[in-house]
């Protein structure tokens, strides 16, 4: 503890390492928002400090875990005579910043939010732009966190706080801002304050939410955290996140069934609701309530892959070659057929197809622009469908001649000075359209796979090439732009992308480690994404009901705070790159990855009001887009087809071999 003139602070590191204080021992947040800071008045002992102010006596106690982190434990006692409405802030400062670099893992990112991106969401700045959703101070909610935590930095170091999602006051909270000028201050609340506005999925926010717990007289709460201290890494996020995560003992898989159960009823339901023969697609979605909304309830449309597509034809695929389904491979088949049948004049898939308007760039908001991520997907997976059925002697060389137009489009719009592969494509003419994001990165896995298949040394360099490009997105610790739908938002998506594609160029011969680096930093990256905890769910929603567990989902980005499926895209690599690192933390990650969405594909008619084989895209984990514990009652095309690709590839690997 040191001494100043106006009140003592708890320094927790000396100045020449980049100073974090506690400048209170809590902060009293009153019915105006205004925060009445508990000051340090006495010290038991060097891990122990408390003070009385507003009403409220408090002792704050540090325990060292290891070194630079604590458990703390802080216990508050209200005083006063009569009742009182109040909430509890505890506060880390850290020293003067250039760049904070906030994270709150799932949620916040950084500025959270480019410039140029098109879509409305959370985001930080200090001065420019300015909207009703831009600010310079955040608090959420700890349900929107895939582990309750914020992160930041100073010019010297970082430091970390870390609670549960819920304490003795309720749903808690994390939040930040800068005080004093340009000092990073850390924050944690209790209740939980979502403010300046509550992001709710759109545009247009909602109010602010700040509850308060009603206090009486000789009540007294104990709040639990962690203080973690880092240095100025960027990357040094990953080992408090490996810390928290190992925290939690390993319990019972949260899987309803097992991995060729769950791999039966997703085919089944992605041939029975999505596909349709006239023409092959697989639509996008399929309604829950067939008796009111029939057919009317689909979404009569198919992206080439990303929400539907080859991908989920190829997992189909696979399924049904395995185990001798003729209608459902023909099926498949016929799907990679009309889709590799129909490709743009610039040589390049179509986005999507529409029953209403056949063929188009998709959701890019632009006729001309299709989205490299989604070209890239479908190249990859049409190349992985190509071989697969070369093995078993079925010859398909309009799937050849589709890959090998659309990796000409992507080494034509590679960027000759930066290496960076286009983010997107021109319809007519096949040409990169600009560079922006990583979307790019998605053709990577293709190239390096088709190199090998087609004995075409050039896309194992043009390959390399982008990976090196796209190496400072990645120590950027920002990537962004996978999805059509978020703009240049960073997604969790982005970061399958970047597992996938740094997996796949370190298998091609990686000497240096270069990529083999870069995919374990891809990987901690998206693992900000993946729940650490099992949101707590009040006991009459629908998710509650059926005991759905959140640990291993991943939060889809900070625009789409809902949990979904998309990670199992990646299984096998992030499988792979966990040997290849002897990784137990990356593998346990990916187990629960497939435990997770293991539940919740119906098992019967009528299951959680859906059929067999039906799969949800959204699981509802906070307050955003709907309400906390709802479930999207339609089935999707991709969510059903991840979760049968990671099925059948998982089949494949020992690490799975007694969860079959």
């Amino acid at each position: 503890m040191t001494e100043t003139s106006e009140a003592p602070t708890w320094v927790l590191r000396a100045e020449s390492e980049g100073i974090a204080e506690l400048p209170y021992v809590v902060g009293v947040l009153d019915a105006n928002g205004a925060c009445l800071p508990v000051p340090v008045t006495r010290a038991a002992d060097p891990t122990a400090l408390g003070g009385s102010a507003h009403g409220f006596d408090a002792t704050l106690r540090l325990h060292r875990l290891h070194a630079g982190s604590y458990e703390a434990q802080l216990s508050v006692r209200y005083e006063g005579l009569e009742a009182v409405d109040a909430g509890l802030r505890i506060e880390l400062r850290l020293g003067e910043s250039d760049d904070p670099g906030w994270l709150i893992p799932g949620a916040f990112y950084g500025e959270n939010r480019r410039v140029d991106c098109a879509r409305p969401y959370p985001r930080y700045a200090t001065v420019g732009l300015q909207d009703d959703l831009t600010a310079s101070a955040w608090s959420f909610r700890a349900d929107r966190c895939a582990t309750p935590a914020v992160f930041a930095r100073d010019r010297r170091g970082g430091a970390a706080l870390a609670l549960a999602e819920t304490g003795p006051l309720g749903e808690q909270g994390v939040g930040f801002a800068l005080v004093d000028g340009d000092r990073p201050a850390l924050r944690l609340h209790a209740p939980y304050r979502e403010e300046p506005v509550t992001y709710y999925g759109s545009g247009t926010p909602k109010p602010a939410d700040t509850p308060l717990h009603t206090w009486r007289p000789g009540e007294e709460h104990t709040l639990r955290f962690t203080v973690h201290l880092l240095d100025a890494d960027p990357h040094a996020y990953a080992r408090v996140l490996r810390a928290l995560h190992q925290a939690v003992p390993e319990g019972e898989p949260a899987a309803w069934v097992g991995i060729d159960e769950a791999a039966a009823l997703s085919a089944e339901g992605l041939h029975r609701w999505h596909y349709r023969s006239d023409p092959p697609v697989l639509l996008e979605t399929a309604a829950f309530d067939r008796e009111a909304l029939g057919d009317s309830g689909d979404r009569q449309a198919m992206h080439v892959s990303w929400i539907s597509g080859v991908p989920y034809a190829h997992a189909l695929l696979l399924h049904a070659r395995r185990v001798g389904d003729t209608e459902r491979a023909e099926a498949a088949v016929a799907v990679i057929d009309h889709i590799c049948a129909h490709l743009t004049p610039g040589g390049t898939f179509w986005g999507q197809w529409s029953r209403s308007r056949g063929w188009s760039a998709g959701w890019t908001g632009d006729a001309d622009r299709l989205h490299a991520r989604t070209l890239g997907d479908a190249t990859l997976f049409t190349l992985r469908a190509l071989v697969s059925e070369r093995a078993r002697g079925h010859a398909h060389p309009s799937w050849e001649a589709a890959v090998r137009g659309n990796l000409a489009a992507a080494l034509a719009g590679q960027d000759p000075a930066t290496g960076r592969l286009a983010a997107a494509h021109d319809v007519h003419t096949g040409k990169g359209l600009d560079h922006e994001g990583a979307a790019g990165l998605a053709f990577v896995g293709a190239l390096v796979e088709a190199a090998e298949v087609f004995q075409e040394p050039a896309y194992l360099e043009a390959a390399r090439r982008a990976g090196a490009a796209f190496d400072s997105d990645v120590r950027s610790e920002f990537l962004c732009g996978a999805p059509e739908d978020v703009s240049l938002a960073p997604t969790s998506e982005d970061g399958y992308n970047a597992i996938i594609a740094y997996t796949l160029l370190h298998e091609a011969g990686d000497p240096e480690g270069r990529w083999l680096d870069l995919a374990r930093r891809a990987a901690d990256w998206t693992l900000t994404f993946r729940y650490t905890y099992d949101v707590r769910f009040d006991e009459h929603t629908f998710l509650a009901r059926y005991g759905f567990r959140t640990r291993g989902a991943d939060q889809a980005s900070p625009s789409n705070q809902h949990l979904h499926a998309f990670g199992l895209i990646c299984l096998p690599e992030f499988v792979r790159l966990a040997r290849y690192l002897d990784d137990a933390y990356y593998l346990r990650s990916t187990r629960e990855n497939l435990d997770c969405f293991r539940q919740f594909v119906a098992r019967a008619d009528g299951d959680f009001n859906a059929y067999r084989g039906m799969v949800s895209e959204r699981f509802y984990q906070t307050e955003c887009f709907q309400a906390k514990g709802m479930l999207l009652t339609l089935s999707h095309a991709w969510s059903a087809g991840v979760l049968l690709y990671a099925c059948e590839r998982a089949r494949e690997l020992p690490e799975f071999q007694e969860t079959l």
